[in-house]
């Protein structure tokens, strides 16, 4: 185990012998906050203070598209759904993943909402090519599998990485798979008692994502990705112990 690991659970620490007086605005800001930015990497425009009006006042903000209403308050139930997921001990299998879909789709595209893909996807931008639709439910079995191993070897942070990085590189829907992607990986660190981790939707951090996404894909290099996920977790736990501070 290396030693950001350790440093990150020093950190999950100081933050478990805080959250015993966190305020529910907090855990409502941070999540609105994970919304914003987990959708503005996929493209959605709405600003952070209008994804609060849209979650929290169920406002519409004219001149943005229906979807990306949808997108914002469909990603807010994925989060309670994947918080109820961790609070109950449920184990996270394919139900659980499906389910996760089904919420980031719903009312946008009904059809695919929870179902994996029946066609060949490329992703733009990228060298690297998902696989056939017809090896997609195998693929996703093996990544169940290799998961049900390693939640018993693997520090929780480079758990919930790689499944990130093994579901997002099988591609196995045909929309929403960054948003599912994250979700999954916030499930696992949920579980293990770590606070969401929020990636950055903002030029530079995406680009940074894709970067060392396209590493761990196409050159087979996993560490790079894990390490920016470690940071990021790193840097979502001191922001919470300064707001509970």
């Amino acid at each position: 185990m290396s030693h950001n690991y350790k440093e990150l659970d020093q950190l999950k620490d100081r933050l478990d012998s805080l959250r015993a007086n966190q305020s529910p605005k907090v855990a409502e800001a941070f999540d609105i906050e994970y919304t914003y930015e987990s959708n503005k990497i996929e493209g959605n425009t709405l600003t952070l203070q209008e994804t609060a009006l849209v979650i929290e006042k169920g406002l519409t903000i004219s001149g943005k598209s229906l979807n990306e209403h949808l997108e914002a308050t469909n990603h807010k139930f994925a989060i309670d759904f994947i918080k109820q997921v961790a609070i109950n001990h449920e184990p996270i299998n394919e139900r659980t993943l499906l389910d996760i879909h089904k919420l980031i789709l719903q009312g946008i595209d009904n059809i695919n909402a929870g179902k994996y893909r029946d066609v060949q996807v490329l992703i733009s931008g990228s060298r690297h090519i998902p696989p056939q639709p017809l090896l997609v439910k195998d693929e996703m079995a093996k990544m169940f599998e290799w998961y049900e191993e390693a939640k018993n070897t693997l520090h929780p942070v480079q758990l919930a990485s790689e499944l990130h990085e093994r579901l997002v590189t099988i591609h196995p829907f045909i929309d929403g798979n960054g948003r599912t992607a994250r979700l999954l990986m916030n499930l696992v660190l949920l579980q293990n008692g770590f606070p969401i981790a929020i990636l950055k939707g903002d030029s530079v951090d995406r680009l940074k994502y894709y970067d060392v996404l396209e590493k761990a894909q196409v050159d087979g290099d996993k560490q790079p990705f894990i390490d920016f996920i470690s940071e990021n977790v790193k840097d979502t736990m001191i922001r919470i112990i300064k707001a509970l501070e």
